[in-house]
This record gives C-alpha cells, sequence and structure tokens, in this order.
C-alpha cells in the first residue's frame, strides 16, 4: 500500500507539473490586488454605449473612472468571449451550445482540435479539461451568425490568434484555487437548486421542469416556451469545466456558483470571495429576450447604430451597473487593500463588417489614478492578464501571447518592462 501511495502521489505531481507548464510567467505592471469585481454585460459594441443618453450612469462612471476606448471582444458568440475572459482561450468553443453535462466519456474540443461550432451545427459540450488545440481566431468570422461575405469581424478586423496547441483546459478560477484564494461566479436568477444540468431558468422553473406535473388541466398548458430564460448558463463560463461538474474539490465546485441574494449578502458583510465574476441576468445584462415583454425584448436591428437599440433594455441595465456599483462601494470589503471593479461588454451586437468588435470597458480602482482614458489597443486576454498580474498569477493560455498587453495605465501600474 505504501508503494502505491508513493507511485499515485510522484503520478501527481507529474500531472500537476504537466498542467503548470502550459502557464507562463506571472505577469507586472498592475499593483497587488486584493478584490477584483468583474461585471459582464452583453451584446453592445461601444459607439452603442458610449455617449448613450440611455446609459447616463455608465456614462458618468466611464468618466470618473478609467475607461479602454479601443477594447475589442476576442470572437462570437457569448460563451466563446466568457470563456476567453475566464481562461484565456476558447478551448474550442466557437457556440453557445449547452454542456454535455457530466459526460467523462466524450472527446473535448481541445483534444480532437475540432471546433464547436454552430455552422456547421455542432453537438453539446463536451465538459472542457485536459491540455489540447484550441480554436483559431480568424479577423473575420463565418461560423456564427453568417456564413457569407461580408461576416462578423473579429477583434478589429486584422488581429487575429493562431490555435494554441498547448492549451490548458483550466481558468483563473483554478489558478486561485492553487494560490490558496477564493473565487465565487455570482448569477442573477440561478435556480434555487444550484446551476447543476441547468441550461436556462427564470429563477424558478429551468429547462429540467417537467411541466406536465404543474397545472396540466390550464389551457393552453405550461411548457417550456413560457420560461424567460434570465440566468442562462452560456453566461456561468465556470460550469463548463470538468473540474467544477466532478466537484471533487470544494473550493473548486459549484458551491462558487450563487445567486445575485448571496452577492449582497456578501457585499454588505465585507466577506466577499477575491476574484467575483457578476452575471446580470438577460434582461438586465442588456442581452435582451424574445418572451419577457416590451422593456426586455431585443435591440429591433443589429446594424451597431444607437438608433438600432431598444431604449429600455439599455436603460434597465444601465440601473443594474449602478445597484452593483453602489453596492460594492459601499461594503467594508471595498475600503479594504487595493480593488478594482470591471465593466465590460462581452462582444458587439453582432452587426457586420465593417463594424468591429470594439467594446466598452471600466476600470475602478479604489487607489491610483482616476480618469484615464486609454487608446491602447486590448482585449478579453488582455484583462486576464492584467488581473492575473494583480493577483500573481501566471498567465494562462493566450493571455501568455506576445502581442496582448497589460492594462498597466487603467490599472494604475507601471507597463512591463518598464
Amino acid at each position: 500500500m505504501k508503494n502505491k501511495a508513493v507511485v499515485l502521489a510522484i503520478l501527481t505531481a507529474a500531472l500537476t507539473c504537466a498542467a503548470f507548464a502550459q502557464q507562463g510567467p506571472v505577469p507586472k505592471g498592475v499593483p497587488h490586488l486584493d478584490h477584483v469585481f468583474v461585471i459582464m454585460m452583453e451584446n453592445h459594441g461601444y459607439t452603442q454605449i458610449f455617449n448613450n443618453p440611455n446609459a447616463p450612469f455608465i456614462n458618468s462612471y466611464a468618466m470618473a473612472a478609467n475607461l479602454a476606448t479601443n477594447y475589442y471582444g476576442v470572437a462570437h458568440p457569448s460563451l466563446t468571449n466568457y470563456l476567453e475572459v475566464v481562461g484565456g482561450s476558447n478551448f474550442g468553443v466557437l457556440s453557445d451550445n449547452n454542456s454535455d453535462w457530466h459526460n467523462g466519456s466524450c472527446s473535448t474540443n481541445l483534444s480532437t482540435g475540432i471546433p464547436d461550432t454552430d455552422n456547421p451545427s455542432s453537438s453539446a459540450i463536451c465538459p472542457i479539461g485536459g491540455v489540447g488545440t484550441d480554436a483559431a481566431t480568424l479577423a473575420m468570422d463565418f461560423t456564427n451568425e453568417t456564413q457569407g461575405p461580408p461576416g462578423e469581424v473579429n477583434i478589429d478586423g486584422a488581429l487575429s490568434f493562431a490555435a494554441n496547441p498547448k492549451t490548458v483546459g483550466e481558468t483563473i478560477a483554478d489558478q486561485l484555487v492553487d494560490a490558496g484564494r477564493t473565487w465565487k461566479s455570482y448569477q442573477e436568477n440561478l435556480p434555487a437548486g444550484g446551476p447543476d444540468r441547468v441550461n436556462y431558468s427564470d429563477g424558478f422553473f429551468t429547462n429540467l421542469t417537467d411541466f406536465s406535473k404543474i397545472n396540466p388541466q390550464l389551457t393552453p398548458p405550461l411548457s417550456q416556451a413560457n420560461v424567460v430564460s434570465l440566468y442562462a448558463a452560456k453566461h456561468n463560463p465556470f460550469v463548463y469545466f470538468a473540474n467544477v461538474q466532478a466537484g471533487t474539490n470544494p473550493l473548486n465546485s459549484y458551491a462558487n456558483v450563487v445567486d445575485f441574494n448571496a452577492l449582497y449578502g456578501d457585499l454588505r458583510s465585507g466577506r466577499v470571495p477575491d476574484y467575483s465574476f457578476i452575471a446580470p441576468n438577460q434582461c438586465n445584462d442588456q442581452h435582451g429576450r424574445g418572451n419577457a415583454g416590451a422593456f426586455c425584448y431585443y435591440d429591433p436591428n443589429d446594424d451597431g447604430t444607437q438608433a438600432s437599440l431598444n431604449p429600455a433594455l439599455i436603460y434597465q441595465g444601465d440601473v443594474t451597473v449602478q445597484r452593483l456599483v453602489t453596492a460594492i462601494h459601499n461594503s467594508p470589503a471595498w475600503r479594504r487593500g487595493h480593488n478594482a471593479i470591471v465593466v465590460l461588454w462581452d462582444e458587439n451586437d453582432y452587426s457586420l463588417a465593417p463594424n468591429t468588435n470594439r467594446v466598452m470597458t471600466i476600470v475602478d480602482t479604489n487607489y491610483g489614478h482616476h480618469q484615464v482614458q486609454s487608446g491602447r489597443q486590448y482585449t478579453h486576454f488582455s484583462l486576464l492578464k492584467s488581473i492575473e498580474a494583480g493577483f500573481g498569477l501566471p498567465c494562462l493560455n493566450h493571455a501568455c501571447d506576445e502581442n496582448v498587453d497589460v492594462m498597466s495605465d487603467l490599472f494604475g501600474g507601471q507597463r512591463e518592462g518598464k
């Protein structure tokens, strides 16, 4: 038994080293951070939010804090960008498909090197893990909502990222736990039973609800079509990973995924994790839904202009950001140590070329300079690299790429190498 234990320990150490070998050096250029709050908004390009009269708080906040004026979502659709923000890679996922929950026998997109796409249509996403090759990010996208010219622009229409054959299926959550630090994913309208196998929910009913047992005498009867998808797993990237689904480490499991009641409770008490990923529901994040009434209805057109927007949806998101930022500022945690709030949009509104994937990103710190506007080119990979720098964590996946800069001017640090 002792010999087996020794072999197991050696094997475990070897696997751990193999995983860390895919990470690079600790980035520099951001002061030590104690808490980071990332608030993720949805599907609007920079010029649709900047100077929008229906987003007064967001615009005043951008002027008072620090603003990235040349920041880009990496690719499309939403889930891809969420994965890139927390993991520095798309992990071979170029779709919003649901997870193939708890399937231990499927082959990951990393292992096959075959991307999961909308066009051509792909199956549910095998739980992410291991090491392999992610999908290349080309300057133009033809796999999402359009297959032909002119296509959708990834990043700025010129920059691209080659597939990385040494992509490790981990996120900043894994890095934090390895470093003895903490994280939570705060998801508005998460059902009471938690995120397991839940693809969408209004906070009460989910894709798992058996409507044949709920008032079957109603005419017309209730059905899945009646559920407003306020919570969406595609906006909760951590649940797509095999280790979180397995829950073998209680510090890196579904226990880290909680609702907004927990968020406001944690903020009031000041007992917040080091890293908070905050996703408002699909009405409050400006995404919109087709069955949630006029105030939440999708934008009438996707052409990149403010005239094409649902003004109520923009205003609803503005009030949501104000509530979240105010609650964070009022928390005892905000007054302790060096802390940062990041408000960003995942991607543009799917408008076609020549519109780029430039989005608004605000960085607010409780230290250093404010009212900084940076025209340096940044992407979601830059944000991950910057947070890793502040937490003293190694860069992960494409955050290690040489053309990915640390957002030192916005986080109040010195540029790397200076």
